[in-house]
């Protein structure tokens, strides 16, 4: 009897940094359960003496089982290295900061971020599992970051970026990443971040890219299959040189210059970076505010009326928080006078677009710019969004925040989850094409 010759697809192992309340891992494990299985996470939330979102994690996923640490990342590479497993693929929503070095990578002992020192944690754990102890790195690192990473710091637009792709480059990895706004593709919250997915040279993702090369992979790469978008021509492709290392990128790159030379979507293959502004395709369904909000019944029964604003001088404090402003400031280096200007925004928040992006300050009573205010379908009265409305915004399940293993999550710690959440349904779609692509090219 003749063998079948079909591969035997293959799961990967996940290792999840910056881990929050699992985002990463709720969309993962929407796009398929079974083959994305998560090895091993950190989440550590500094100066914070009790480690809720580490709580919240560990209730879902039963760390006793889990391979995991509840510590800085620099303290993880430098004292808990042989603390992480083996993984096919890394990933983690790292924070924004200023990523200027002392020294080039390649004089791996000087690397010096000035305050991005946690870019650094990953580049230095990706360079020991590779270097020093001998082991595999991860085949696949999948990385998540505000969009303004591009155009970082105003003084040398895109240095920050530049000098990331450079170190990517540096420890072996090819590169595409797309600036994705999560209501473009029909998700229920107008969330904008950049995603920058990363391929080991030697793998069979990476050596497609280079047969496809770097225009038609926009189209044709993991985030160009996922989130597809209008066909652009070979033309509209700009390379952006980089400097051969990262002190130089860091001393040079973007100086004079008053717009990010990165667009929005772009490709690293060999080090060579090409980029290019490109346009969304248009979703067939869009899913917005009043489909993910609850009754006035429900939120009643389980949070009683304090999301409710119906005093009139609370009222009309929301209304001069939400409104447009022109203030007289004094200018402290000079001592001149200049004006703050603020346009006005929608007050109630319309229930017939998906929502306004989701910050950490969403939580608490007092009025607030960038708080969701939505007028009931029911009753017509305004009302702040609950934690559970926040959840589905950012497509987790009801109350997936709402309790740790210590107990139950207050209702503003909850909301500061999710102000620094992504959508989980942006890392189902990733996942789903990713597994896609590892069956067809191989890692």
């Amino acid at each position: 009897m003749k063998k079948s010759s079909a591969k035997k697809a293959k799961n990967l192992r996940v290792a999840e940094l910056f881990a929050g309340v699992g985002g990463f891992r709720v969309g993962f494990e929407k796009a398929d359960k079974n083959r994305f299985q998560t090895v091993w996470f950190n989440q550590w939330e500094p100066g914070k003496k009790q480690q809720f979102a580490h709580d919240v994690y560990t209730k879902h996923w039963d760390a006793n089982s889990l391979a995991h640490t509840n510590t800085d990342l620099q303290e993880v590479v430098s004292k808990h290295i042989d603390d992480v497993p083996d993984h096919d693929i890394l990933v983690g929503g790292f924070p924004c900061q200023d990523y200027s070095v002392a020294k080039p990578l390649r004089q791996s002992a000087g690397i010096i971020g000035k305050k991005g020192v946690l870019w650094w944690s990953i580049v230095s754990l990706v360079k020991q599992l590779k270097e020093k102890r001998g082991r595999k790195a991860p085949e696949i690192l999948l990385l998540e970051n505000v969009d303004r990473l591009l155009k970082s710091p105003g003084t040398q637009r895109g240095r920050d970026f530049a000098i990331m792709l450079r170190s990517l480059d540096t420890i072996g990895y090819d590169v595409e990443w797309r600036v994705i706004n999560a209501a473009d593709y029909g998700f229920p919250q107008r969330r904008r971040r950049i995603f920058i997915l990363a391929y080991k040279k030697e793998s069979g993702i990476a050596k497609q890219m280079r047969k496809s090369g770097h225009n038609e992979w926009l189209h044709s790469g993991t985030l160009g299959k996922a989130f597809p978008i209008e066909k652009t021509s070979a033309t509209s492709l700009q390379e952006v040189i980089l400097q051969d290392d990262e002190k130089q990128i860091s001393d040079k790159f973007g100086r004079g210059l008053k717009v990010s030379p990165f667009q929005n979507a772009g490709v690293m293959i060999n080090g060579r970076v090409h980029t290019s502004k490109v346009i969304n395709k248009a979703p067939k369904t869009v899913s917005v505010l009043k489909d993910h909000i609850l009754s006035d019944k429900e939120v009643i029964k389980l949070f009683g009326d304090k999301y409710f604003i119906d005093d009139e001088a609370a009222l009309k404090n929301w209304k001069a928080q939400k409104g447009p402003k022109k203030i007289e400031r004094i200018n402290k280096k000079t001592g001149k006078p200049y004006f703050f200007a603020e346009g006005g925004m929608a007050f109630p928040d319309h229930l017939d677009k998906p929502s306004r992006t989701i910050v950490t300050g969403e939580g608490g009573s007092g009025p607030s710019r960038f708080k969701h205010v939505i007028k009931s379908p029911q009753s017509g009265r305004l009302r702040r969004l609950t934690p559970i409305e926040l959840e589905r915004l950012s497509m987790f399940p009801s109350n997936h925040t709402a309790e740790g293993v210590n107990g139950p999550i207050s209702d503003n710690v909850r909301a500061f989850f999710i102000g620094n959440a992504l959508v989980t349904g942006v890392i189902t779609k990733i996942g789903k094409q990713l597994l896609k692509n590892v069956d067809e090219y191989g890692i």
